[in-house]
C-alpha cells in the first residue's frame, strides 16, 4: 500500500509540476510535507541541500530521496517513475512526430528554438547570481566560458570542472557553512559504498564496452550515463554537455537538438527527460528507454551512496569548497553554450531577436511560467510568420 501511495502521489506531481526545479521543490513541499506530512521541514531542507551538492537533477533527486525514506530503495524507484513518466511519454511522441512529418522547417520548431534561447538566458542569469555571487567566482565563470568557446569538446568540459573543483578547494574553504543540522537515513553505509563502487565501475567500463561492441544502444547508454554522473547544476546544464557529445559527432543536428530542448520546457516534470526525446531521435523507442534510464541511473546510485554518509559530507569544509568552485564553472559552461549552439541556431533575424527579447522579459521580469512561455513563443512565431515580419 505504501508503494502504491508513493506511485500515485509522484504521478500526480509528474502531471502538474510545471516550471522547473525550483517550482518542483515548492510542489514537493506542499504535497509531501504540508499535506501528507511524510517528513518535516528541517529534514526536507537538509535533503535539498544534499541534492544541491550532487551532480544530476536536484529536484528529481529530492523526490527519489523522499521515496527512499518512505519506502526504501524500491520506494525511490517508484517515486522517480511516477514523477518522470508523463514528460517521458510526451517527449517520445514529439520526437516520433518530428521524424514522421519532417517538421524541421515548421514555424513552431523555429519558435521552440527561440523559446530555448530565452529560457537558457533566464536560467543563466538566475544561476549566475546564486552560484557566482562574488568577484572571484564570476572570474572563474568567465574563464570557464572562454575555454569552452575556444576549445569546445566534452573532454575539455570535464577538465574545466576538475580544475574549478581544485580551485574551489584552495580558495573557498573560508566561505563554507560551519553549523549544519544532522538527521538519520534508512540506508546502511555498506549499501552506500556498494552503490558508489557500481557508479565508478560503470564510469570506467562503459566507454570500453562502447568502443569494443560498436552497438548504438551501448553507445547511447555510455553517453547519457556519463552526462548524468558529471553534470552539476541541474537540468539546464545538461544542454552543453549532451550537445558536445551528440551534435559534433553527427548523431543529430543542432536544429533537432534545440527543437527538443524547447519542447522539454513545455512539459511538467524533470528537464532531464529531454534525454527521452534525444534517444528516440537516434534509435527509436529503444533509444528513448536506454537514454532515460542511463541519465537517471547515476542519481539513484549517488543518492544511495550519499544519504548514509550525509552528515559527515555536509560538515566537511573542503567538500563544500570544491562544489563552490564547480558551481562557478557550471555558470561559465552554460554561458558558452548560450552562444553556441543556442543563439547561433535560433536567432537568425530581427524578428527572432524581438520574439526572444519579449519571452525573456516575460520570464525574468513578469515571472510568467516556462510552460506558458512555450505557448506564447509558438503563437508569437506564427504571428511573425503570417505578418511577414
Amino acid at each position: 500500500m505504501t508503494l502504491l501511495e508513493i506511485l500515485w502521489t509522484s504521478l500526480k506531481l509528474g502531471l502538474t509540476s510545471f516550471g522547473g526545479p525550483v517550482a518542483h521543490l515548492a510542489y514537493f513541499k506542499e504535497e509531501y510535507i504540508d499535506r501528507k506530512k511524510w517528513l518535516n521541514d528541517r529534514t526536507y531542507a537538509d535533503l535539498i541541500a544534499v541534492c544541491q551538492f550532487l551532480p544530476g537533477p536536484a529536484s528529481s533527486q529530492v523526490g527519489m530521496s523522499i521515496g527512499m525514506l518512505r519506502g526504501g530503495f524500491v520506494g525511490g524507484l517508484v517515486s522517480w517513475f511516477g514523477f518522470t513518466l508523463p514528460s517521458v511519454i510526451v517527449l517520445i511522441v514529439f520526437a516520433l512526430l518530428y521524424q514522421t512529418f519532417s517538421l524541421e522547417d515548421a514555424v513552431f520548431i523555429q519558435s521552440l528554438k527561440v523559446v530555448a534561447a530565452a529560457v537558457v538566458l533566464h536560467a543563466l542569469l538566475g544561476m549566475g547570481g546564486k552560484l557566482a555571487p562574488d568577484g572571484m567566482r564570476k572570474g572563474m565563470a568567465v574563464a570557464a566560458a572562454v575555454v569552452m568557446l575556444l576549445f569546445p569538446s566534452a573532454w575539455v568540459q570535464l577538465l574545466v570542472i576538475a580544475a574549478a573543483g581544485i580551485a574551489g578547494w584552495t580558495l573557498f574553504q573560508n566561505k563554507a557553512e560551519s553549523t549544519l543540522e544532522s538527521f538519520d537515513t534508512g540506508l546502511s553505509k555498506k549499501a552506500g559504498l556498494i552503490s558508489l563502487s557500481i557508479l565508478l565501475l560503470l564510469l570506467v567500463l562503459l566507454p570500453v564496452l562502447s568502443g569494443a561492441m560498436e552497438n548504438p544502444l551501448v553507445r547511447i547508454f555510455d553517453i547519457f550515463f556519463r552526462v548524468g554522473a558529471l553534470v552539476f547544476g541541474g537540468g539546464h546544464v545538461v544542454l552543453p554537455m549532451i550537445e558536445r557529445e551528440l551534435v559534433p559527432l553527427g548523431l543529430l543536428s543542432a536544429d533537432q537538438f534545440l527543437a527538443g530542448y524547447g519542447m522539454a520546457q513545455a512539459v511538467p516534470g524533470p528537464l532531464f527527460t529531454f534525454s527521452s526525446y534525444l534517444g528516440t531521435m537516434m534509435q527509436g523507442i529503444g533509444g528513448a528507454v536506454t537514454a532515460t534510464i542511463a541519465i537517471f541511473l547515476p542519481s539513484f546510485l549517488l543518492i544511495t551512496a550519499a544519504l548514509p554518509f550525509l552528515n559527515e559530507l555536509r560538515r566537511r569544509v573542503s567538500f563544500q569548497a570544491v562544489l563552490m568552485g564547480v558551481n562557478a564553472a557550471v555558470v561559465g559552461i552554460l554561458l558558452a553554450a548560450f552562444y553556441d549552439p543556442v543563439v547561433q541556431s535560433s536567432i537568425f533575424d530581427t524578428g527572432d531577436f524581438a520574439l526572444g527579447l519579449v519571452l525573456f522579459a516575460l520570464l525574468n521580469v513578469w515571472k510568467v511560467p516556462a510552460w506558458m512561455i512555450v505557448i506564447l513563443g509558438v503563437a508569437g512565431g506564427y504571428i511573425l510568420h503570417f505578418s511577414g515580419l
